[in-house]
């Protein structure tokens, strides 16, 4: 089955008249729409449109930017399609993924965008390698002092006194001190 997706950002002051000729034009069956921005995550006609698809569907767009705005969201539909089978084809960009030269281009996306990623990874670990070798280190700083960790010590020496008591005093929680001082005496 061909199905058809058209999108606009705003009711009031775009149509979907142009995209829907298009479509109609190109031989969809069924047409799904959304009056929503494209950065939207929650589009209901596109999760209605992905659940109606069973593999040999096809996906027709007028224009690639309908389906999404961000590369990375494209990305991951595409994923989905070849995954399941799904044809797409956007007719302003001339993308059939059923051409050679279609299924080439979404190759190529796909694979910038997996290098994209590896990229951000190595910089993420460069970045926090680079930082630690500065003195610094990350994540969020610790709940309890060195002082109160020591305060803690001590008080625990005495049976009289209880962890709900030490930690009332030394405004901590039960779990910081199990965590940070009970942890250490094992």
């Amino acid at each position: 089955m061909i199905f058809g997706y058209a999108r606009v950002s705003t009711t009031d002051r775009q149509s979907t008249d142009l995209q829907l000729d298009a479509l109609k034009a190109a031989g969809c069956e069924k047409i799904f729409q959304d009056q929503i921005s494209g950065a939207k995550d929650d589009r209901p006609g596109l999760k209605e449109l992905l659940k109606s698809l069973a593999p040999g569907d096809q996906i027709v767009v007028y224009k690639l930017d309908r389906l999404g705005r961000s590369v990375p969201h494209l990305l991951s539909l595409f994923e989905d399609f070849k995954k399941r089978e799904i044809h797409f084809r956007s007719l302003t960009e001339v993308i059939d993924s059923k051409t050679p030269s279609g299924q080439f281009l979404l190759t190529v996306l796909v694979a910038l965008s997996a290098m994209e990623r590896e990229i951000l990874i190595e910089r993420t670990k460069a970045g926090i390698e680079a930082a630690r070798q500065r003195g610094r280190v990350g994540g969020r700083p610790p709940k309890i002092t060195a002082e109160q960790k020591q305060i803690a010590k001590q008080l625990l020496q005495d049976p009289s006194n209880s962890v709900a008591s030490i930690c009332r005093s030394l405004g901590i929680a039960k779990s910081t001190f199990y965590r940070s001082i009970k942890g250490e005496s094992h």
